[in-house]
């Protein structure tokens, strides 16, 4: 296995977080483009960290949650999760599709929050792709509501085989007439041969 992810320094560090920075700009000006408000979005949250950590940081792996998850395509390949939860889903659906049910999180919420996902990581992987210059697309989306230990199986049992380092990106949105924030979790797992590419098109040599 290509050891590109144990060899993380502080500037590879640091253009990951830029990454983070301005997709999450992107994704906050996509919620506002919406609903047709200011969405204000603080300093999000950047971290490497170990794949077996993330449940924790989610509530522990019987917190329930909402993931949707994406397959990354083209130059770079992996996948993409945002993580919410159940609390969070539910207002974030209030906000940007007043009027829909989330009681039970029926199929219209269901409908609502594959959207709103598929917004946001579109504006990450676009971000993504302007600032490498790489070819990168995302699939349909997949929505689930399970366990955060039961959601995160899915990417665990094939990112198992290549690594064991993921790229989480914590957002909190506050939408401007709003107390009440909406907090969710990009989980970037690139391929590892990915990392390489990603990394040498940023101009950052490992």
């Amino acid at each position: 296995m290509s050891t590109v992810v144990e060899k993380f320094d502080s500037v590879v560090l640091d253009v990951l977080k830029e990454i983070g920075n301005i997709g999450a700009g992107n994704a906050a000006t996509a919620l506002a483009k919406m609903i047709s408000k200011k969405v204000d979005m603080k300093v999000p949250l950047v971290n490497v960290l170990d794949f077996s950590e993330v449940p924790e940081i989610l509530g522990g792996p019987e917190m329930e949650v909402v993931g949707i998850f994406f397959k990354l395509e083209g130059e770079i390949e992996g996948s993409i999760m945002f993580v919410l939860d159940t609390n969070s889903a539910q207002k974030l659906i209030e906000l940007l599709m007043p009027g829909i049910s989330t009681d039970g999180f029926n199929e219209f919420a269901f409908s609502a929050l594959q959207e709103i996902g598929n917004i946001l990581a579109g504006s990450y992987i676009s971000s993504l792709s302007s600032l490498s210059n790489l070819d990168i697309k995302i699939s349909v989306p997949s929505l689930a509501l399970d366990m955060a230990g039961a959601i995160l199986s899915v990417p665990a049992i094939h990112f198992g085989l290549i690594g064991d380092k993921i790229l989480m990106i914590e957002n909190e949105f506050v939408e401007e007439f709003e107390k009440d924030s909406v907090n969710g979790f990009f989980i970037l797992i690139p391929e590892v041969d990915s990392y390489d590419i990603l990394l040498g098109s940023l101009g950052v040599q490992i």
